[in-house]
């Protein structure tokens, strides 16, 4: 999971960048940044590089991803300005705030009770904070082949039903929630990403490593075949010419 989140801002460098600069421009100077759902940390680093009077508070659950995340800020120097928070985000929350900014990148349709979540945000907020969220509709597309194209089809479709029975909130309004739970909207955007081939060598890795995810995931519900076609593709993805790297990301932000 780590390698995959890291890569995933490699990749799509321009399209972070241009976030975190959107999400600078949301917050005062000396900005108290609260990164909801933080991973590995691509987001929390992000902004700490860019604002260097700011502090961020990354939040997560999974304390192997806080201790990648820590050493991530270690090398990057901003270890002093970036502490990590575990935290059951759907249980009582820690003392987060006052926030200048909370940024949510793909961990908001993860929240069992989305009312609370964004009831908490707005408390954690000063007045005048900013929430930014950050959704994407799935795992990115990489194949171009009629085969291929028809594989990763069958593969997304299995993966919307899985989500839907767990219950997570893909395809929301965001919006209109954020409207809703008394914030103003303040923006938003969608972002349809796509690199063409010839893919570099860390976007074969992105596609490779993101393969062999679906196939984990996807081990009890697909056919014999469609796994043994995962298992091929992600083998020679590092070999192949012919990959590209499509995704969607829809991006709002909120006013307290």
């Amino acid at each position: 999971m780590a390698e995959m989140l890291d890569l995933d801002a490699d990749v799509l460098d321009d399209h972070h960048r241009e976030l975190i600069a959107w999400a600078a421009s949301l917050v005062p100077d000396h900005p108290r940044i609260i990164d909801l759902g933080a991973g590995s940390g691509t987001g929390a680093l992000a902004l700490a590089r860019h604002l260097p009077d700011a502090e961020v508070t990354a939040v997560d659950l999974d304390e192997d991803l806080l201790a990648h995340l820590r050493h991530r800020a270690t090398e990057a120097g901003v270890a002093d300005r970036v502490r990590t928070v575990r935290a059951d985000l759907d249980g009582a929350w820690p003392d987060l705030g006052p926030a200048d900014l909370v940024w949510a990148s793909a961990s908001m349709h993860h929240m069992a009770d989305v009312d609370r979540t964004l009831a908490q945000v707005r408390d954690t907020l000063r007045p005048g904070g900013a929430f930014m969220i950050t959704e994407l509709d799935s795992f990115p597309r990489f194949l171009t082949d009629p085969a291929g194209v028809a594989l990763e089809d069958r593969c997304h479709a299995e993966l919307d039903r899985l989500r839907r029975e767990a219950g997570m909130h893909m395809g929301l309004d965001w919006g209109a929630r954020l409207t809703s739970a008394g914030f103003t909207l303040d923006g938003e955007r969608r972002f349809d990403l796509e690199l063409r081939p010839p893919l570099p060598a860390k976007a074969r890795r992105y596609a490779q490593v993101t393969m062999q995810r679906m196939r984990h995931r996807l081990e009890d519900t697909l056919s014999a075949d469609d796994l043994a076609a995962l298992d091929t593709l992600a083998a020679t993805a590092n070999d192949r010419d012919d990959l590209v790297v499509r995704a969607t990301r829809m991006v709002w932000v909120g006013r307290r």
